[in-house]
């Protein structure tokens, strides 16, 4: 593991600077691609548009992959899910996959804080590389959303985000967010957890890591109707290492002259977000250290 990990930067937001910018990577993803990311709750969300990522989606030929929820909502239910998923037009551009439509399977954890398997939708065993492509943004929960919180919550079926969501204590889609709900580390930690299991079982090689630090509002994109963003857009960050990337974002944040970032920043310090980044650090899944390449 290098000292310092490269995250490569671009204030400009556009198809063609998010293309650039995985180029910048140097490293082609091999066989059948998936590319995770959220497709939104509502067209009120704040997720990454279809005509904005289809260049890229497009380059790798690949199949953009999500896996249900485990709370109520437009996305619990496959159904539904498959619904939104049309209505936004992301089939439009490319492959879908909802890869726990069908199964679940479970990948083992060895000395995980508090996670002894996560479970994920059974289409993950059909790629050969993975792309996550995040939202960098506020969350209620974790403080903040990006590569790490879309290989943890993001790839899990329904019943393994409640078992994350529960710092797996169950795997009950309503259990988990009251009788079993774990201290807030716990739950920061056990996403770590899942992303030990995930970047193992697809293998660190294989995958690649861009964060879109857009629309930088306190609430996810699982959120259908969220806070307006109070600070403006920040650009286009990308690594090989995923706790580099969030630490970055994190960062950048914190470092704006934006005066609209308060609110972001009390939303990620006030759910201790940083954890997440400090335990996947632990888990050996990458380094804090960064240095920024600027591609402008």
């Amino acid at each position: 593991m290098p000292e310092k990990a490269k995250v490569y930067f671009t204030k400009e937001i556009s198809p063609e600077s998010l293309v650039r910018i995985y180029e910048a990577l140097g490293k082609e993803l091999p066989g059948k691609v998936a590319v995770k990311m959220s497709t939104g709750e509502s067209e009120k969300s704040n997720h990454l548009r279809p005509a904005f990522i289809a260049p890229l989606v497009k380059k790798l030929n690949g199949t953009i992959v999500e896996c249900c929820t485990a709370y109520g909502g437009n996305r619990q239910d496959v159904r539904d899910h498959w619904k939104q998923i049309e209505n936004r037009g992301y089939r439009e551009i490319a492959p879908v996959d909802i890869m726990d439509e069908v199964g679940e399977f479970k990948i083992p954890i060895e000395n995980g804080f508090h996670l002894t398997d996560d479970i994920v939708g059974t289409g993950l065993k059909d790629y050969d590389s993975v792309l996550i492509l995040s939202h960098f943004k506020g969350h209620i929960r974790g403080g903040f959303g990006g590569a790490l919180k879309n290989i943890s919550i993001g790839i899990a079926s329904s019943h393994g985000k409640a078992n994350i969501h529960s710092a797996g204590k169950t795997r009950d889609l309503k259990l988990c967010w009251t009788t079993y709900a774990p201290e807030q580390d716990a739950f920061l930690e056990s996403m770590a957890d899942a992303c030990k299991a995930v970047i193992g079982y697809v293998g660190p090689e294989n995958m690649l890591y861009i964060n879109v630090a857009n629309r930088l509002s306190v609430d996810c994109d699982c959120d259908g109707n969220p806070h307006e963003p109070e600070m403006g857009d920040l650009g286009i960050f990308a690594s090989t290492d995923p706790v580099a990337l969030d630490q970055a974002c994190y960062d950048a944040v914190k470092n704006a002259e934006d005066p609209g970032k308060a609110a972001l920043i009390e939303r990620m310090d006030s759910r201790h977000a940083i954890r997440t980044v400090e335990a996947a650090c632990e888990h050996g899944l990458g380094v804090r250290d960064y240095e920024i390449v600027s591609i402008d």
